[in-house]
């Protein structure tokens, strides 16, 4: 009789060993699913059975290095962002402010800074005037993010309003309330920070956070888009702004946009019919900046957020996750998710248009509280 298997061999049954000698056919260490007999290299050797190559591993290793990869990237591209943000604003300092309210609102301002521009820049613009000229401010909204959707609601530069008390950012002084205002004029006197004041004070609605870019930052960053697409019902002209546009879909460069947001000359309802226009296009612009094809390639992301980020004017608690928020959220109103509006307006008051006092009342408390707008403006 041969000797039994011993080692890693010891379940190994011997076919001429005698069947009384077999171990029980359930014995521990005994396969039971392979051949009695194992199959045999060339120099007689037994075939030793191994564990089945493991694919999952090497998949598993890959996804997470994809991963670690993603998370470097999209936190190299956080840190670059808020590098970037020129946090100017100290919203601290504005004085006697309403309580906040549910959901966040932020001031989006448009000025006409001129802020490196060169003399062919302007002319090419036709925004006039000088570098070092005083600021003024072209567009105002407050875009309001909560539970019941975005609301962008644009407040007219020429809105008659009380300009309160405030207190200067440079001196410290505390100055008087000037009545009868013009809305823009609150910037031109003191800057982003009585522009606050001036709107919490006439709304009663409490402002989060601030952001402003200026005509050359706006305008580098449609080009760096390659345009915006957008489909106008009426073609108009405006030799002030330079617009000229006929009625259809076309793609804006920077300097035709530019004149787009600006042109109130050539429309009845002047100031009423440039804001309408400066949110179809703020709210376009962020829905095209906001496509797959762009927010995925790096090579159309990064120069289009740059040539944003250039010459935007921040609050000081503003950060790229807060900026991104108020982006989609605008990309929402366009895609019907939310509602634009204009500040309701009852008339005119010396060439100035005159709040709905009601309707701003209701439109605030609805605002304070998250519900959905139900208010209705005059477009």
């Amino acid at each position: 009789m041969n000797p039994r298997p011993h080692g890693r061999y010891a379940d190994f049954q011997d076919p001429y060993e005698p069947a009384h000698a077999a171990r029980p056919p359930n014995a521990p260490g005994i396969p039971t699913q392979r051949s009695a007999v194992p199959p045999h290299y060339g120099d007689g050797e037994p075939y030793e059975y191994g564990p089945a190559p493991r694919r999952g591993g090497k998949v598993k290793r890959i996804l997470i290095s994809v991963l670690v990869i993603l998370l470097v990237v999209a936190a190299g591209t956080y840190f670059w962002a808020d590098s970037k943000l020129r946090k100017e604003v100290d919203l601290s300092k504005v004085i006697d402010r309403p309580a906040e309210g549910s959901g966040t609102n932020y001031l989006i301002v448009g000025s006409d800074s001129r802020k490196g521009m060169s003399a062919a820049q302007r002319k090419s613009l036709h925004t006039g005037g000088s570098a070092e000229a005083g600021q003024r401010t072209d567009s105002m909204m407050i875009l309001h993010v909560g539970a019941a959707g975005p609301t962008l609601i644009s407040l007219p530069r020429d809105s008659n309003v009380t300009i309160p008390q405030f207190r200067g950012s440079e001196s410290g002084k505390t100055r008087p309330a000037m009545g009868a205002n013009k809305l823009n004029a609150s910037y031109a006197f003191d800057g982003p920070q009585l522009l606050v004041r001036t709107v919490e004070y006439n709304t009663g609605l409490h402002i989060d956070h601030y952001a402003e870019i200026g005509f050359t930052g706006f305008a580098n960053m449609v080009d760096a888009m390659g345009g915006v697409e957008m489909n106008l019902d009426k073609g108009f002209k405006d030799k002030w702004s330079g617009a000229d546009f006929k009625a259809g879909k076309q793609t804006l460069d920077g300097a035709q946009a530019l004149a787009f947001v600006r042109t109130r000359h050539a429309f009845a309802t002047s100031d009423l019919e440039r804001t309408k226009n400066q949110q179809k296009f703020l709210s376009t612009l962020a829905n095209q900046a906001a496509a797959p094809g762009t927010v995925l390639n790096p090579f159309e992301l990064y120069p289009v957020m740059g040539a944003g980020l250039d010459t935007l004017v921040v609050d000081k608690d503003m950060n790229p996750y807060l900026l991104g928020k108020m982006f989609f959220a605008m990309k929402d109103v366009n895609s019907g998710e939310g509602k634009s509006m204009n500040m309701p307006v009852s008339g005119s008051v010396g060439g100035n248009l005159q709040w709905d006092r009601p309707k701003v009342k209701q439109l605030v408390d609805q605002l304070k509280n998250d519900e959905p707008v139900t208010v209705t403006s005059e477009r």
